[in-house]
């Protein structure tokens, strides 16, 4: 467990419980929760009380606009209460998250990872079921899922960085998410950082987050690194360099793979400290692939972080995600609960 974690842990006082409890049995035993992604939907079978059943994996099928696959849920979900020989009077609903934003009435205007225009998922989903559907913003949901489940279970204000192929978000106030008008609230990786960039982002903008603090991010400014110096490093031995590269090789003590590390942190700890003027969160728990690097992460982070807060909020917790790929399940459960 890193430092910033075991920090944490051991001072929660604004922390309260958000264990959500069954009363007078309006709160129906089971619930499902489903992680649309652009290779594999995840599927969670749930007790409401945050008992994680059985879990599940099927291929996303993207084909003629990605039309099969609700279908495709639904028909697993239905295959699984027969399994259980559990009636549909038990189950609360199925959560669901998907890449894309979402809009409070459930519409989906464009999820280009699975191949969807515009598409009604919670009506959809639901005719094709005939239970209750929440659909919310994949990021947003890995959020609620550490809220409720994971390394920010009792907090009521979070901030969620996800650092993987890109950077996600997920913003939490008084144990709700913000989604925004359009439902793209929470879209950190897409922050300008850097306006002078001439490189351009997934996005179609220039000096996004998600350019430098992304796992590709990460190897970018390394390159970037290598070819202003001449100093020896042994970032140079690998020949299709990686983010875990990088923080394996700072972590051995290479001087060049620090100062890419440092830089990296550097501006993913400002942008950070500027959401925090806005949204003032308990904790912020950084997850995806490149968390995977631990203590030297979140240690350099928070550092850059403290350097540029407004002073009450220099005092912020920082987590690894502990729930792993399962957060998003977690968190597509916790949304029906309200």
């Amino acid at each position: 467990m890193g430092k910033a974690s075991a920090e944490y842990i051991t001072d929660r006082k604004r922390c309260k419980d958000t264990n959500r409890e069954q009363e007078n049995g309006s709160m129906k035993k089971y619930a499902f929760g489903v992680d649309v992604g652009g290779t594999t939907c995840k599927i969670g079978f749930f007790e409401t009380d945050g008992k994680l059943i059985d879990k599940w994996e099927i291929k996303t099928n993207k084909e003629n606009g990605g039309a099969s696959i609700l279908s495709d849920v639904a028909q697993a979900i239905e295959g699984k209460l027969t399994e259980k020989g559990i009636s549909k009077d038990d189950v609360q609903g199925i959560g669901v998250g998907v890449p894309g934003p979402v809009k409070n009435d459930g519409v989906v205007h464009r999820c280009v990872n699975v191949g969807w225009g515009v598409v009604n998922v919670e009506k959809e989903l639901g005719d094709l079921t005939g239970l209750k559907v929440k659909a919310g913003n994949d990021a947003n949901v890995a959020a609620l899922g550490e809220m409720w489940q994971g390394a920010a279970k009792g907090c009521r204000d979070v901030i969620m960085v996800t650092l993987g192929t890109g950077v996600g978000g997920g913003i939490i106030v008084d144990g709700k998410v913000v989604a925004g008008f359009d439902g793209a609230g929470g879209e950190i990786g897409h922050i300008t950082v850097n306006p002078h960039e001439k490189e351009q982002c997934n996005c179609g903008q220039y000096g996004c987050l998600e350019q430098y603090a992304s796992a590709t991010g990460v190897v970018r400014v390394a390159k970037r690194t290598l070819e202003k110096t001449s100093e020896d490093t042994a970032l140079r031995n690998h020949a299709a360099l990686t983010a875990k590269d990088v923080f394996d090789e700072a972590k051995a003590g290479d001087k060049v793979a620090l100062e890419v590390v440092d830089e990296v942190c550097g501006i993913l700890g400002a942008t950070l400290s500027n959401i925090a003027c806005v949204v003032n969160p308990e904790v912020i728990v950084i997850g995806g692939g490149v968390s995977k690097a631990g203590a030297i992460l979140t240690d350099a982070v928070k550092k850059h972080f403290v350097a540029t807060s407004f002073h009450a909020c220099a005092n912020t917790k920082f987590a690894l995600a502990g729930l792993g790929n399962d957060a998003g399940m977690y968190g597509c459960v916790e949304m029906l609960l309200d």
